[in-house]
């Protein structure tokens, strides 16, 4: 069955999926972030937050709500770019990269910190302003990756990204129960496992404050470990 049948029929079933007028490529994201924004901005203002997340991104709405209600009151006017934040990110100038952006398309040799495109959360005021920078600004060809157009957007409409160390940006996390509780994302998680860890993750009893913190720091070091071993790429 050809597959624009079987989305066809997946949203007379279910009425939940969004479609754009674009090809579904990996160089198409930025435009599918564009449609994701303008969707949300128009049809949820009730929406204080919107989270994007990575399909392979295992996300914990519950330790999101446990971060902002310690860091702020998550209800409280203004702008809020949340995530994994990367610094002093150098443009892709490899023509044989899926990342590479000519300097054509883009002249400056560092990108302004933007957040880590696996899982971020705007407030409802960041995503207005994001998205009508976005509406605003000229499409190069390529397309800087998404997150990076976010980051570039949000500049734009002075919205400064937000670092949170509970998010993953880059290499698997080895799974912890207690680790995976406090965690908002982890990044690289097939859908099986994605199953098995959330009904373990939110099964009693729930974890101590201590054990939450000793298994953090153990999850980061053995992430760390895999790097140094050139496991993975990137933390």
């Amino acid at each position: 069955i050809p597959l624009a049948v079987k989305t066809r029929d997946k949203a007379r079933e279910k009425g939940d999926l969004v479609q754009g007028r674009f090809l579904d490529t990996y160089s198409n994201l930025t435009l599918k972030t564009l449609s994701m924004l303008g969707w949300t901005r128009r049809f949820c203002p009730q929406a204080h937050f919107m989270a994007k997340v990575d399909d392979d991104v295992l996300f914990n709405p519950s330790a999101l709500l446990h971060f902002l209600n310690k860091s702020r009151n998550p209800y409280e006017q203004g702008d809020l770019y949340l995530g994994r934040v990367h610094l002093h990110v150098a443009p892709d100038r490899d023509p044989d990269s899926k990342h590479y952006l000519p300097s054509g398309a883009y002249p400056p040799s560092v990108f302004p910190d933007y957040c880590s495109g696996t899982a971020y959360v705007l407030s409802r005021s960041a995503l207005l302003k994001i998205s009508l920078a976005a509406s605003a600004s000229p499409l190069s060809t390529p397309l800087p990756p998404e997150d990076v157009f976010v980051g570039l957007c949000a500049r734009a409409a002075g919205v400064m990204p937000s670092h949170c160390p509970l998010f993953s940006g880059g290499p698997s996390v080895p799974y912890g129960r207690c680790c995976y509780q406090a965690m908002v994302s982890i990044h690289h998680i097939p859908p099986r496992d994605m199953l098995h860890y959330w009904a373990d993750v939110h099964s009693p009893p729930p974890c101590s404050w201590l054990n939450v913190r000793a298994s953090l720091g153990i999850c980061k070091v053995r992430a760390m470990l895999g790097t140094a071993l050139g496991l993975e790429q990137g933390l």
